[in-house]
């Protein structure tokens, strides 16, 4: 039997990321410890498009590692985990990380190709150059206008817990006056 045909047999020909039945292609999980069946998965094109191109990312469609992060396969699990990793800042994947367990051997082939990823990762960073995550406080350094909810922010405001814009470096968002607003990096410390 040949790796395509077992690998449809395994998964049962479903995406073993994202359940889609269509267009479904053999993929071969980067820095593999073995060869043959244990290092490949059966993926969708669209998820094998998005693993290839970190600018064709879309956060929502892999919220369906929530579920193939439970996968009993190695390589689906190595998978999952990058991609997570990948999505970190969105908030959700940091959550599933924190809950998925991987073995030693396997978390170590999930972390292989980590290093060379954290390259592109977006930094976030405040007025004094600081680095934000999600969750930090921050201070707002100067009165600013909110569009659309005519009001305006006042220097010196708490912003708790703040998220991160994923895709763009300059960009968080927070809570002010009630209102979940998007707020530029240049204009907050961090607290």
């Amino acid at each position: 039997m040949n790796l395509e045909k077992e690998l449809h047999k395994r998964s049962e020909s479903t995406c073993e990321l994202s359940g889609n039945k269509e267009d479904l292609i053999v993929y071969e999980v980067p820095q593999s410890p073995g060869s043959g069946l244990d290092s490949h998965i059966l993926i969708s094109k669209v998820c094998f498009e998005q693993i290839e191109n970190n600018k064709e990312i879309d956060p929502n469609f892999w919220r369906c590692l929530n579920d193939s992060m439970w996968s009993e396969i190695p390589a689906v699990q190595v998978v999952a985990y990058r991609m997570l990793y990948r999505l970190r800042n969105e908030g959700w994947p940091q959550d599933l990380i924190d809950m998925l367990y991987l073995d030693d051997e396997t978390l170590a082939w999930a972390k292989a190709t980590i290093e060379d990823d954290t390259e592109d990762n977006i930094k976030h960073l405040d007025s004094n150059g600081v680095t934000l995550q999600k969750g930090d406080n921050v201070v707002l350094i100067k009165d600013l206008d909110v569009k659309g909810a005519n009001f305006t922010a006042k220097r010196g405001t708490a912003v708790r817990n703040i998220s991160l814009v994923h895709d763009n470096p300059e960009h968080i968002e927070g809570r002010v006056n009630g209102q979940h607003i998007v707020i530029l990096t240049k204009y907050v410390k961090k607290s």
